[in-house]
């Protein structure tokens, strides 16, 4: 077996371009999604080590020593930071050039080839559902017989083996709690809207719904939900109940998990009787019996996509939800005290600057707990970026998703709507959200009940004037 290291590399300050990150970019408020793409393989591979750069405020300088340790290194890459992450590699094989290396992530899954030509320093990319392919890369098999693998044989010539098939029998795949027990410092993981410490993991794969945005379902996921048994996830947080004992929350991380709701409903009962506080990822049409049954086994927030308050946009990106539904959906969360945190995006297909004040004001009268606003990314490898090259609607000037500071542009523009006037309606939608009254009221109260809430919103009160300054800047 090949000594192997896991790696997200360096990259911007505060840039969460994770391995569990759906969208990567500096965010608003400092936060560290989990880098569980990378945990998940490196579970499989004995002896292995992980490394995650960014959270542990790693830079290049401190990681380029560890070459000369490693046979193998595999690191996660994406569309905003793919020559950084080349760059990386090529200061690795100048330790050690007898280094192998090779990428995992949504860009190489679905740009193998074009990936290994943009990267000579590259020696593989594993494509889809990758962790049995890197297994079998690291138990040193032959590549020409790994399947879902691209690389670059003795030749120069790149390679492409046949698909490897999805996972089917998910309880295959070993906890990550222990690899993030091993690696990680988990304080260094902060969402703002989850209580602090957390953990996240995937109790399944895929997702039902075909958003055109969505870039996980699309290029490694799928849309089938592929998920771990009941007593297969219990297993798991039990054991990091006891590994862990400072985590005040578990998030589950699944695309959709309330996509099975009798499996969801039958993991609630049993978190319940851990007393396990728990989050997680829904569709804005989960009926109130199982909210409350949800609710009961220790539920406290769920994190919806709502993205739009105009029927036709959400009609344009098929997202497959009802208005007046997800508006129904909402008032039973805050009639049984579930927390929300609603994401939205502008400058998707169809937006105007009608139907973006349309949306600011349906956020504030649905009134989710918090709010997330982000620019429509049109990710390589989405229907969303076909749909948009095909438009004229994405330039290649504006392609790259983030500035040179890793904050998020807006890549897409229409002959009614500019990448300017989409580009200041986040901070426009951000200020019509909180700058109310009765916003105002609810946060203070809510730091006035705790003073270590009053720490926190203070912290993300600076951080986030201060990302505003930042894109007022980088837009000028």
């Amino acid at each position: 077996m090949l000594r192997t290291l896991f790696l997200q590399a360096p990259s911007f300050d505060g840039f969460d371009g994770g391995a569990g990150s759906r969208y990567q970019a500096k965010r608003e408020i400092k936060s560290f999604w989990y880098p569980t793409w990378l945990a998940q393989p490196a579970a499989l591979v004995e002896k292995s080590k992980l490394i995650d750069a960014p959270p542990h405020r790693q830079s290049l300088e401190d990681i380029l020593p560890l070459a000369k340790d490693f046979d193998l290194v595999v690191a996660h890459t994406s569309t905003p930071s793919f020559a950084s992450d080349v760059k990386t590699i090529e200061a690795l094989k100048a330790v050690n050039p007898n280094l192998k290396a090779g990428f995992i992530g949504a860009k190489v899954a679905v740009d193998s080839d074009q990936s290994l030509q943009r990267a000579p320093v590259i020696d593989f990319v594993a494509r889809n559902e990758f962790d049995f392919t890197i297994k079998d890369v690291a138990d040193d098999k032959p590549w020409g017989d790994i399947a879902g693998l691209s690389w670059r044989n003795s030749q120069g010539v790149i390679v492409h083996n046949p698909d490897r098939a999805m996972i089917e029998n998910m309880d295959s795949l070993p906890f990550v709690t222990p690899v993030y027990q091993r690696d990680l410092k988990i304080e260094n993981y902060f969402i703002g809207y989850l209580k602090h410490p957390y953990i996240s993991i995937y109790t399944g794969r895929g997702c039902k719904s075909r958003c055109t945005f969505c870039l996980w379902p699309q290029t490694v996921g799928g849309h089938r939900y592929r998920t771990r048994s009941v007593a297969h996830v219990i297993e798991e947080i039990a054991w990091a109940k006891k590994a862990f004992p400072q985590v005040k929350e578990f998030f589950f991380d699944d695309d959709t998990f309330t996509d099975d709701l009798p499996r969801a409903e039958a993991i609630a009962k049993e978190l319940g009787k851990m007393g396990v506080v728990w989050s997680c990822n829904a569709k804005a049409n989960v009926p109130y019996e199982s909210l409350k049954v949800l609710k009961e086994g220790g539920l406290r927030l769920l994190l919806v996509g709502y993205e739009s308050g105009d029927q036709q946009i959400l009609h344009n990106i098929k997202k497959g939800m009802r208005v007046e539904v997800a508006e129904q959906f909402t008032r039973d969360c805050h009639a049984l005290g579930i927390a929300i945190h609603g994401t939205f995006i502008v400058g998707l297909p169809g937006e105007t600057r009608e139907t973006l004040d349309k949306t600011m004001k349906w956020a504030a009268k649905i009134n989710p707990h918090t709010i997330q606003v982000s620019l429509a990314a049109p990710y390589p490898g989405t229907f969303l970026f076909d749909q948009a090259v095909k438009n004229g609607w994405l330039d290649a000037e504006n392609a790259e998703l983030v500035d040179e500071h890793g904050i998020q542009i807006a890549p897409l523009h229409y002959p009614h709507l500019s990448h300017g006037e989409i580009f200041d309606s986040v901070e426009s939608f951000y200020k019509s959200f909180y700058f109310r009254p009765g916003k105002i009221g609810a946060i203070v109260a809510e730091m006035v009940r705790s003073p270590d809430m009053m720490k926190r919103r203070l912290r993300e009160g600076v951080e986030f004037f201060d990302f505003l300054k930042e894109r007022r800047t980088a837009a000028a």
